[in-house]
């Protein structure tokens, strides 16, 4: 057991007028399993680089462990994965990354076969086992979900519950829970180290959360109050002070040694009095304007997004029977895929399940192929992704269908030119983005800029704009924090749109989904 012991550490990127991080200080245990949340853009990554030495920073980082961060970069994807081991790490030792591939269910065969030709999963899991295979590392786990399906959630969930050492950064709520015992938090104002997983956290921030809040309305009263007494006890002082200085018949008065004459002091003593309570009730004021002012910096809001989903005249929007998504091979025999058969009803939210690579994402885009309006200008596919399949795909006529892929390599350049390529109400686009959480600067940066979770919410909300029948949605929550997991969640339980869905996030899909479809995992060769 060590500490890595975070002091005073300030950061930005050359060139930004914004700091990543402020004097921000803390210390975490190297034996604790920790969950590392924040917002999209806040800074997750960058912290692991920081630890990992890649930037310069103020401040300081002690610890007495070595670093190794997943996932590590693989330079030719052609090479075995044996082959890639050797070249990163020459001290491994074969049996104990024989040990871990065991763990997570993998047959070492996949040391021979070339990394290109690994599923996600694979992937996912042969670098875990390579870096746990190195003892004496603290690991910083960087979304391993991402792409997974819930079979590979599961094993390398399972995995990790075993481990110790490491950072974890994930959105996936169910994950979070079951494999860190404490979490590390970037607020907007400071991070944070909490005991326990992820629900033992969210709990204790809405809690807090509701304590600031009240807390913050009580003061706000208090302000009011204060204002109100303050405004009168002003009138008050003022009329004294008019009447102890301004009025001539006193002062003639005074002169001529009238009945007046007493008065005076007793009005200025009164005058004095009522400026030291006018004093007082600025004073307190002020501080209950500092102790307003130190509430709610940390309060993630998550304001309500909208959508504008269209009825259509049919019950039946899509139907598929006995459809087999195949794909030509180099040696002139088709690898086909489980055959797919279901429908999506008005109102239905269709979730499809199975592992990774057994075709799910395939249908997505065939049903948009077989929907003529959008066949080939859907959001990331063109001619040369065009999917072949057998059996029926009837899409209802003048379906219109919008759709968020995986991929978001294509995103280049300004959010303006975006939104006029796709015909958007760009006020209505990037007032979809500042509710997710886009501050106004971002808006000035090129897309390619961004951070994966960024992205995604560009693709989100570009669908969010658009009215349309059917939503089908591709693996939406890669990369996106779970704060606005929970917005979008929110939103499809509120407007219930019908929608066609790929997704791994559990505490999502059982909100949301109405049907569930089941694809078989075999995926023979003709």
């Amino acid at each position: 057991m060590s500490l890595i012991s975070v002091n005073h550490l300030t950061f930005y990127y050359e060139g930004s007028s914004d700091n990543i991080f402020e004097d921000v200080s803390f210390q975490i245990d190297t034996d604790w399993k920790l969950g590392f949340i924040a917002r999209n853009g806040r800074g997750k990554t960058t912290f692991l680089k920081l630890l990992m030495g890649a930037y310069e920073y103020r401040g300081s980082i002690a610890s007495e462990e070595s670093f190794d961060y997943f996932p590590f970069e693989v330079k030719d994807m052609e090479k075995t994965v044996l082959e890639i081991v050797e070249e990163l790490y020459p001290d491994y030792e074969f049996w104990k990354l024989c040990r871990e591939l065991t763990l997570l269910h993998v047959d070492a065969d996949v040391l021979y076969r070339a990394f290109s030709t690994l599923s996600n999963g694979e992937r996912t899991k042969v670098m875990l086992a390579v870096l746990f295979s190195r003892e004496n590392q603290f690991l910083l786990i960087d979304e391993p979900t991402n792409h997974l399906d819930q079979e590979g959630r599961a094993s390398v969930r399972e995995y990790l519950k075993g481990k110790k050492g490491f950072i974890l950064v994930s959105h996936d709520r169910d994950f979070l829970d079951q494999c860190v015992d404490h979490v590390l938090v970037i607020n907007r104002t400071n991070i944070e180290v909490y005991k326990g997983n992820f629900s033992v956290w969210w709990e204790e921030k809405q809690r807090k959360d509701a304590w600031e809040q009240a807390e913050n309305e009580r003061l706000k009263q208090d302000i009011r109050r204060l204002e109100s007494s303050a405004r009168v006890k002003e009138q008050w002082a003022d009329a004294l002070e008019a009447r102890k200085l301004g009025k001539k018949a006193a002062a003639e008065a005074q002169k001529k040694g009238s009945t007046i004459k007493g008065r005076r002091p007793l009005i200025g003593e009164k005058s004095r009095k009522m400026q030291r309570r006018r004093k007082n009730l600025e004073h307190r004021q002020e501080r209950a304007i500092e102790e307003k002012e130190g509430l709610l910096k940390n309060l993630e809001t998550t304001e309500d997004l909208k959508l504008f989903p269209l009825r259509h005249h049919k019950e039946i929007l899509v139907s598929l029977s006995e459809v087999r998504i195949f794909y030509e091979q180099p040696d002139g025999g088709r690898k086909v895929l489980p055959e797919a058969e279901f429908r999506v009803n008005n109102g239905d939210c269709v979730v499809l399940k199975g592992r990774n690579g057994c075709g799910k994402s395939s249908i997505l885009k065939a049903v948009i192929q077989a929907a003529e309006e959008r066949a080939a200008c859907a959001d990331g596919q063109d001619a040369s992704d065009r999917i072949s399949w057998e059996g029926t795909i009837e899409p209802a006529s003048g379906l219109r269908i919008s759709y968020v892929p995986q991929d978001t390599s294509h995103l280049r350049g300004r959010l303006t030119d975006y939104a006029e390529k796709y015909g958007l109400d760009l006020s209505l686009f990037l007032a979809l983005l500042r509710k997710l959480d886009f501050d106004r600067g971002q808006f000035e940066k090129n897309m390619e800029d961004y951070s994966g979770g960024q992205k995604k919410k560009v693709l989100i909300a570009r669908s969010l704009c658009e009215q349309a029948h059917l939503y089908i949605w591709d693996e939406p929550l890669n990369f996106i924090d779970v704060f606005s997991r929970m917005q979008i969640e929110e939103l499809l339980v509120k407007y219930r749109p019908t929608m066609l869905l790929v997704e791994h996030d559990k505490a999502f899909t059982d909100r949301i989904g109405t049907k569930t479809v089941e694809f078989g995992a075999s995926t023979p060769d003709y």
